[in-house]
């Protein structure tokens, strides 16, 4: 038990220089604006309801994360102007650095990645949806930084696609469309400020900001399960084996709406329980609660299923509980609800400073 603790205390220690880092982001704009010429912010996310139905047209609540992706760049003139493109991880070591040719994207380096590669896709369907997109006689230097680990999927593409399309005046959703599909939830989830309910209608994307941090948010938690979900091939799965029924998606846009204005955590429960019932008729696989069948409160899947993040609730155990029964199935990241999720300014602005500092 002794060992438990250490670890967890030791994670504990990173995800709080973590958060430091990224909560702390208007103080790290003020001194991006000093050394970039431009810099844009994008917000991780995570979906709690409407998963896989929010393609069909199901509302899903989609809530932002504090912790996001930067973006800055720099510019110099040049003669032959070149693009040199460097990514770094939360930790700040380098892992992605790349060169473009600037005219048409061509990579100057000798074997690509696959990530340069589509990093690459990225920058010509920028320049396909705006034609004077880098256009000028300038070297161009693009330094990306992650305020999360890259493995926890909370976005690291759905981020780089949102601050790309804000650098290069266009649309977001169109660049998301184009290069890596999905919903889209993501993408608006990375220019909010708070909570949103997200739904497609007719293929566009619509959206509005809500409240959502439920009186009874100390008892949510949010564990990493430990591998990164592919999205792209789960979505493809689930088109191939599952048609959709118009009451499905009525059942799940009514527990979207009862989950943001749900006072009760046992009815919070209850509602989360039966969402992980439709979704897993739809794709499956069975509920994350089969796999800790022993864990004394509610388990809800998030996004994906079968990876990144699931939802813990419980009345019964504390936060130490909580971290030292999943440390013992080797699942180490638990993250309480209000440090991880951000709510939206706006709602909370009836409340004072003391109310939010525990």
């Amino acid at each position: 038990m002794d060992s438990v603790k250490i670890e967890n205390a030791e994670n504990s220690i990173i995800l709080k220089n973590v958060m430091a880092e990224l909560m702390n982001k208007d103080n790290l704009r003020m001194t991006a604006a000093e050394k970039f010429d431009q810099y844009y912010y994008g917000h991780g996310k995570l979906l709690l309801t409407g998963e896989y139905f929010i393609l069909d047209g199901a509302q899903g609540l989609a809530l932002p994360t504090c912790v996001g992706q930067s973006m800055g760049i720099r510019y110099e003139q040049s003669y032959s102007p070149k693009l040199n493109w460097k990514s770094y991880d939360v930790h700040g070591n380098l892992w992605l650095e790349a060169n473009f040719e600037f005219w048409h994207f061509n990579i100057l380096d000798e074997n690509p990645s696959e990530e340069v590669i589509q990093l690459q896709k990225i920058l010509k369907q920028a320049r396909i949806q705006n034609k004077h997109f880098l256009r000028d006689s300038q070297d161009v230097y693009v330094q990306t930084q992650l305020g999360f680990p890259r493995e926890w999927g909370l976005g690291s593409s759905s981020t780089l696609l949102y601050n790309t399309a804000q650098w290069a005046y266009t649309s977001p959703f169109e660049l998301a469309k184009e290069t890596f599909g999905g919903s889209g939830y993501d993408i608006a989830c990375a220019g909010s400020d708070g909570p949103i309910i997200y739904h497609l209608e007719e293929g566009s994307p619509h959206w509005s900001t809500v409240s959502f941090f439920p009186e009874f948010h100390e008892n949510l938690y949010f564990v990493y399960l430990g591998s990164k979900q592919n999205t792209r091939d789960s979505i493809n799965e689930y088109r191939k084996k599952y048609q959709v029924k118009e009451s499905e998606i009525e059942r799940i846009n009514q527990i979207t709406s009862e989950l943001v204005n749900c006072v009760d955590f046992n009815h919070f429960c209850n509602l989360i329980g039966e969402h992980e019932q439709l979704v897993s008729g739809a794709i499956g696989v069975d509920p994350i609660a089969k796999k800790f069948s022993d864990f004394k409160g509610s388990l809800k899947s998030l996004g994906a299923w079968g990876g990144d993040f699931i939802l813990a609730g419980s009345e019964e155990m504390n936060f130490e509980e909580v971290q030292n029964y999943f440390s013992s199935h080797g699942l180490k990241t638990v993250i309480p609800f209000k440090e991880f999720i951000l709510p939206n300014p706006q709602v909370m602005a009836n409340q004072s400073i003391s109310d939010m500092i525990q």
